[in-house]
């Protein structure tokens, strides 16, 4: 369930690439530049408990600025249960990785169950949770997306804030979140004819490579890549056409790289 950070494979695996990407079911082969994506992880500040079990719900964002109106559910959440004290010093994990519409998301709506916990000395206690609380708590968020970039969206939970103990020895939960919210690297995107043939695409620096992709209807888009130069190595899957590179492609954070169209040689 932790983030874990892609590992670079070496250019030598292309077969093995090649494969594993024809093998990929079809929503990598339809993802377009039209789209962002957005993907949404959870972590805490330390706090003096034994652990703090959060009942996350639902994730909702809306593009306007009618906070009564205009919310919508993200695509591919893991709702469930976490104990946020281990998702500390730099550690957390993944609630959501949704494709979205470019535009201003304005705000960003957590929803909780009531199942959360704080376990104190050894002690498991329910926390009283606002019922406003689990209609969903509104955090700011104020920023374009634009369609191709991939952004990191960090709900930072204060844990020893969001917890409030009350004169009859209750806990209340009272979340304090801080958002961040930033591109993660540039894309590039381009096509490739015939756009019948299925072309495995991939981001090469020296001889690490980056990310991989397959066309779909001749448009390819590799997404989340640090800024810096490439080359693009095109792997047709109709041998009868041989391999083509592109060299020198800059990739510019928050950008989106439009690479000259290839054209596939037999």
């Amino acid at each position: 369930m932790y983030f874990m950070k892609l590992v670079k494979t070496p250019a030598l695996f292309f077969f093995s690439f090649v494969l594993i990407l024809s093998s990929c079911s079809k929503e990598n082969s339809k993802t377009t530049a039209s789209k962002a994506r957005m993907q949404v992880y959870l972590t805490d500040d330390p706090a003096i408990y034994d652990a703090v079990i959060i009942d996350v719900k639902d994730i909702k964002i809306n593009y306007s600025s009618d906070t009564a109106n205009g919310w919508t559910s993200i695509a591919n959440q893991h709702p469930g249960s976490y104990d946020i004290l281990r998702l500390v010093n730099g550690t957390d994990t993944l609630l959501a990785d949704a494709e979205l519409e470019q535009g201003r998301i304005e705000q960003i709506r957590l929803i909780l169950g009531p199942d959360n916990f704080v376990k104190v000395n050894g002690q498991t206690i329910r926390l009283e949770t606002p019922s406003a609380q689990q209609s969903g708590l509104k955090l700011n968020i104020h920023q374009d997306v634009t369609a191709g970039i991939l952004y990191k969206l960090l709900l930072d939970f204060d844990a020893a804030r969001s917890i409030v103990k009350t004169g009859n020895g209750k806990y209340m939960l009272k979340p304090v979140i801080r958002t961040s919210m930033e591109a993660t690297g540039g894309s590039i995107r381009g096509y490739v004819l015939p756009n019948t043939v299925s072309t495995s695409v991939f981001a090469i620096q020296g001889s690490d490579t980056v990310a991989g992709t397959n066309t779909a209807n001749g448009s390819y888009l590799l997404r989340g890549l640090n800024a810096g130069s490439y080359y693009l190595s095109f792997v047709p899957a109709d041998t009868t056409y041989s391999r083509q590179t592109k060299t020198g492609i800059t990739v510019t954070s928050g950008q989106v790289t439009v690479a000259d169209t290839t054209r596939l040689q037999h």
